[in-house]
């Protein structure tokens, strides 16, 4: 079971362009998709696509279409009080992979809806005892920066694992309060890994091993681990056993969007296995770039996976990794 939060849901709309886009041009779309959205919700939705239970905690009115369409896919909701409207985030997609975003911002939030949103968490976490708790996403407008801090706090006191990704401030915040704060896992792509151990996004996205050098100043004090996203690059895996970079598969990018998330999910599922450090890493690379392939949030599905063709080796960030940690598919 992986029970997913997400503070700042949204509707994603994707316009897929059959051309270029020229601003001030008027424009004619191939398709457009409306899917449920926010890092969580995205998590959850791989989580069904997967096998995976999962539960889903959000603010959202009950009776509101957001749900009835996530449970329509599979995914369990356990809604909280709105602040108000859902946000709607636009996406366009050119052929050649190009990706536009415009997110908005949300519904203020007042001093009372995320800690009835928190106590809703806590209370699903006790029932559900899930074996991942991911915190997601951006925070509403009006929310306290510190907010996942005290959460994961919380949740590490009633005994669960979590993971976090998340950018800007909240990210800042988690990582600076460590201690029973610190999450077992996050996920940062180079400019939020950058942002946080004062690197320069392109260079560590260029450069793994750098990526990997930056993630292990974290590793032990503000994260038990970190996975760090690196586009076109793959990712790199960073924990107090070692640390390894994957390169993806050759894919034809559709749309980025959601990529992260799954790459997020496809670490969990491994874990979830068993997998060694490495092995979770590939996976996540798989599903990262498994999603890349889909249009719009699509969430990619096990058949989708290509994790065979994922090339893991060590880097030298930390002490040399154990022994037993060479994928099975490359010994």
């Amino acid at each position: 079971m992986i029970l997913t939060v997400t503070p700042n849901p949204s509707i994603d709309r994707t316009v897929m362009l059959p051309g270029s886009l020229r601003p001030g041009a008027v424009h004619r779309a191939d398709a457009v998709l409306f899917q449920p959205g926010g890092k969580g919700v995205n998590i959850s939705r791989a989580c069904v696509a997967a096998g995976v239970p999962t539960l889903a905690v959000l603010p959202v009115a009950a009776d509101d279409g957001f749900v009835t369409e996530l449970e329509h896919a599979g995914v369990a909701v356990r809604p909280a009080p709105p602040a108000g409207p859902m946000r709607i985030n636009l996406t366009i997609s050119e052929p050649d992979g190009t990706t536009t975003k415009i997110n908005t911002a949300g519904a203020t939030v007042g001093p009372t809806d995320l800690a009835e949103l928190a106590e809703i968490v806590l209370d699903a976490a006790a029932s559900a005892r899930p074996r991942w708790v991911v915190l997601a996403g951006s925070l509403p407008p009006g929310a306290d920066a510190d907010w996942y801090a005290r959460l994961g706090s919380a949740l590490r006191a009633q005994g669960h694992r979590f993971a976090v990704d998340t950018s800007e401030e909240p990210l800042g915040a988690l990582l600076a309060a460590g201690g029973a704060a610190a999450p077992d896992l996050i996920k940062p792509n180079a400019e939020e890994l950058a942002s946080v151990t004062g690197g320069d996004a392109d260079a560590l996205e260029a450069d793994p091993a750098a990526a990997a050098a930056a993630a292990a100043t974290l590793v032990g004090t503000a994260a038990g681990a970190v996975l760090a996203t690196l586009g076109a690059a793959g990712a790199v895996l960073v924990d107090a056993t070692g640390a390894w970079h994957a390169s993806p598969p050759p894919i034809t990018v559709v749309s980025t969007v959601g990529a992260g998330d799954a790459s997020l999910f496809g670490y969990l599922l491994a874990e979830l296995r068993g997998a060694s450090a490495p092995e979770r890493l590939a996976s996540a690379v798989a599903y990262g770039a498994a999603a890349a392939g889909l249009p719009g949030t699509t969430a990619p599905t096990p058949t989708d996976v290509r994790t065979a063709e994922v090339r893991v080796r060590p880097l030298d960030a930390l002490p040399s990794p154990t022994p037993g940690g060479t994928p099975s598919w490359q010994n």
